[in-house]
């Protein structure tokens, strides 16, 4: 039978102290009731938890009861709630989606948590990590990045310990570059001259395409680090995602943001400043989810499942490498 607002809210006045008690929940509400992922129309309290577990996993009073005086229950799994903290700020722990970076950039994004030989270690793009490539397994890592005011060493968080190395094309093939045409004609005139019958030519040298932007950092101290997502909370699990899949990432500029995979089998060539230019094959790209400084984004589906890592875009795309290809290259997993 529906219940009325106004007898549910009184219940729960009376009920709030004793269900907050329980070890797994932080917060409790009146709401709609939630069955098989749609939404009812029958008023319930709903109950906030860091993490859903499974009834045989928790004790008896932590369990939440299908029922308060008659009432149904709900229970949402919403990870801890913090007072809200600026994603450019210091974070300890740091979660996903926060303000990171190498000493010589400027900063990205902490994307996520994943495991390397059983370590728990930090997830983001070679770019951010580890310089473009530029930087050295054990450099130092900074949270808050150095743009916003990480310094050495009082906000050292971790230590870069592998990354995927990114293959640039050259900005300027040398079959259609002059200068390299007239060494070469000067080379097999002077061949001639001597009388030698060896000739050269311009050879033009095809660049591998890339898979991943990516890179891994070891936390100084399992504590600095907690495995959440900013205004996400807890990582469900891995999956691919597909043309139509509904994505969302937590990411240091534009925080929380949603949107979909518009295109796979994605090659694109991504401009890295300073004449370099790299091209990445299969790929996806979703609508303008993104700006400078949400590089390194973890990407999740609805049900909270990985699905990429965000490294590039434009004022109306987003590129993201797919998660499978990340977890490869790298050798590591969730």
């Amino acid at each position: 039978m529906p219940h009325d607002l106004s007898v549910v809210r009184n219940m729960l006045k009376n009920a709030a102290a004793d269900l907050l008690a329980r070890s797994n929940v932080v917060a409790t509400g009146v709401g709609y009731k939630v069955t098989q992922g749609s939404r009812t129309e029958a008023l319930c309290v709903v109950c906030s938890v860091t993490r859903k577990l499974s009834v045989a996993r928790l004790s008896s009073r932590d369990v939440v009861p299908a029922t308060i005086d008659g009432i149904p229950t709900d229970v949402v799994q919403t990870g801890r709630i913090r007072a809200l903290q600026s994603r450019t700020g210091r974070h300890r722990p740091a979660p996903g989606g926060i303000s990171i970076g190498h000493g010589s950039i400027t900063a990205g994004t902490l994307g996520c948590l994943v495991k390397k030989d059983g370590m728990l270690v930090i997830l983001s793009n070679n770019h951010v990590l580890a310089n473009t490539n530029d930087a050295e397994a054990g450099d130092s890592i900074l949270q808050p990045g150095p743009i916003d005011g990480g310094r050495f060493p009082d906000d050292h968080i971790a230590d870069l310990r592998e990354f995927v190395p990114i293959n640039f094309r050259e900005p300027e093939p040398p079959s259609r570059c002059p200068t390299a045409r007239a060494v070469i004609a000067a080379l097999n005139m002077l061949c001639r001259a001597i009388g030698s019958n060896t000739r050269y030519q311009v050879v033009t040298l095809d660049t591998e395409d890339n898979l991943v932007d990516a890179a891994i950092a070891t936390p100084l101290e399992t504590t600095m680090v907690v495995d959440e997502m900013l205004q996400i909370g807890t990582i469900q699990g891995v999956a691919e995602a597909d043309l139509g899949s509904a994505v969302k990432k937590s990411g240091r500029t534009t925080g929380l943001t949603t949107g979909e995979i518009l295109q796979v089998d994605v090659t694109s060539d991504v401009d890295y400043g300073g004449g370099r230019t790299a091209r990445f094959r299969d790929q996806l790209l979703a609508g303008p989810m993104s700006q400078g400084g949400d590089s390194g984004s973890a990407v999740l589906d609805d049900s909270d499942n990985l699905v990429g890592l965000l490294f590039a875009g434009s004022d109306n795309t987003t590129i993201i490498n797919r998660i499978s290809h990340v977890f490869s290259a790298l050798g590591v997993s969730r």
